[in-house]
């Protein structure tokens, strides 16, 4: 279950409070959208409509990149491509045994909503924590580099045993591999055997989707 700490950490992310006392380039931009931007409680709803606050925070993170350098030159050498998923573009870093993801954020009707899941997933899931590298531009779309530790997968995972540990941290199964957690109002997607490793008996969630919803 979760401790009363990480509770209130998730609560102060989707309520859209300003994290105090944390310095690392995702923290801080999400604040800043924050300032700006309410946290969304609807889930794949307005994709069109919000599409012009996407491009305004599109420039915001473009400003912050100029002022900060956080521009990423260049992708990774293509001997270092792993994988292509919905959203992201995965590289093998081996000087320190991680993966690079570029992340497009199509899944998110705004850049916030992709800042709010990536800090959730960091809160929930620390063993596969996410880093925030820097932004990369390519033919004009805007991706997020980030980085994570390579997992090294020893058994193909059990979707059962995937279920029992969401439910067991206050999940509901909605349909198929979706959850939700109706007291603190997050929905989780797509938790399969793709996203979800295992190694020496641990479950690693890798690849995760979060959306806010108002809790009930």
């Amino acid at each position: 279950m979760f401790t009363d700490d990480t509770r209130k950490k998730i609560e102060n992310i989707t309520r859209g409070i300003i994290i105090e006392g944390e310095h690392d380039y995702c923290t801080t931009l999400r604040n800043i959208l924050c300032r700006s931007y309410p946290t969304s409680t609807t889930v794949k709803e307005n994709f069109e409509s919000k599409s012009i606050v996407k491009e305004e925070q599109a420039q915001i993170i473009l400003d912050f990149c100029k002022q900060n350098n956080l521009w990423v030159s260049e992708a990774p050498q293509s001997d270092c491509y792993l994988a292509q998923g919905g959203e992201a573009r995965v590289y093998f870093l081996e000087t320190d045994i991680s993966v690079i993801k570029l992340n497009d954020a199509i899944y998110y009707a705004t850049w916030l909503e992709f800042l709010t899941s990536i800090l959730l997933h960091n809160v929930i899931f620390d063993n596969t924590k996410y880093t925030l590298l820097g932004f990369l531009q390519d033919f004009d779309k805007l991706y997020a580099v980030l980085k994570q530790p390579f997992i090294k997968c020893d058994s193909q995972v059990d979707l059962g045993d995937i279920k029992a540990f969401l439910e067991y941290n206050g999940f509901v199964n909605t349909m198929r591999q979706d959850y939700v957690h109706h007291k603190l109002g997050l929905i989780l997607e797509d938790m399969h055997d793709e996203n979800v490793l295992v190694f020496m008996d641990t479950l690693f969630f890798i690849d995760t989707v979060f959306y806010t919803v108002l809790p009930c």
